[in-house]
């Protein structure tokens, strides 16, 4: 049973990734990745849910945690991309593979997200497959967990639409709301929500092998995709504005900026 949810799961966000990446050549416009990213993971809680043979109670709860966030996400990041000018990572990166099948790589790279989605998902499959038919304290806990994090992930996202939105913000630095206390609080967040689900997840049997979704995201976060090009796009378009920040600004968990922070937005 597990092997074929596994599969059924990496063939449908395959799917998606692929057509994706069609629409990408069309448009010109990487950034769509992240959207199908995003609703993935809708999708592969659907799958679970269905397929799991596990308590039905737990199936909901976790399906319908991981369905709320993923739509969130995906409403959000369409919104953000879809109609815009590619996102400077994504146009990094083509300068970086000029002339070396920039379209077969991004393909892979389409591709390989598909692939971190089914990894990732690792918490919902082992709770929809789980047969105890009550809930543990762990399960409630990584609910609450889940609930402050997509509240704080909401916030932050929405925080920083809402400056970018303001023609009088072009060129300046965030500092508004959660973004006064860290870097990337969007970031945070994510990362809290799959801890949540790793809690949510470790009474199932084989439980403690969900630790390794908060363990990738954090490699993914810290080292890939995440905060290293973001930062280095953020430096390339902002300048000495962003290296203030960064030197007066926690750069992941939100703690007070430091006192010599400056408390105005800064042009480049």
């Amino acid at each position: 049973m597990i092997a074929a949810m596994v599969a059924t799961a990496f063939a449908s966000v395959s799917l998606v990734m692929f057509v994706l990446w069609l629409v990408h050549l069309r448009i010109k416009n990487a950034g769509i990745v992240d959207i199908g990213w995003a609703g993935n993971f809708a999708l592969i809680a659907i799958i679970y849910y269905l397929m799991g043979g596990g308590y039905e109670t737990r199936k909901l709860l976790i399906a319908a945690m991981a369905l709320l966030w993923s739509l969130r996400l995906t409403g959000y990041l369409f919104v953000r991309v879809v109609g815009h000018e590619e996102e400077g990572r994504y146009r990094q990166l083509r300068r970086e593979w000029r002339g070396k099948n920039v379209d077969l790589r991004f393909l892979f790279f389409f591709l390989f997200q598909g692939v971190l989605n089914v990894v990732l998902a690792l918490p919902l499959l082992l709770a929809c497959v789980n047969p105890e038919p009550h809930l543990s304290i762990f399960e409630f806990v990584g609910f609450g967990l889940w609930a402050v994090a997509l509240l704080g992930e909401s916030l932050a996202d929405r925080q920083l639409q809402k400056f970018k939105a303001n023609p009088a913000n072009k060129g300046k630095v965030c500092r508004v709301g959660l973004w006064k206390y860290s870097r990337h609080p969007n970031y945070f967040f994510e990362w809290l929500i799959w801890v949540a689900f790793f809690v949510f997840a470790l009474p199932s049997p084989f439980g403690l092998t969900a630790l390794v979704s908060p363990l990738l995201m954090s490699y993914f976060l810290f080292k890939v995709t995440g905060i290293p090009a973001t930062e280095e796009q953020s430096l390339r378009s902002k300048g000495e504005a962003y290296r203030e920040y960064q030197r007066s600004t926690s750069m992941f968990v939100p703690w007070f900026p430091k006192k010599s922070a400056e408390t105005s937005q800064v042009k480049s």
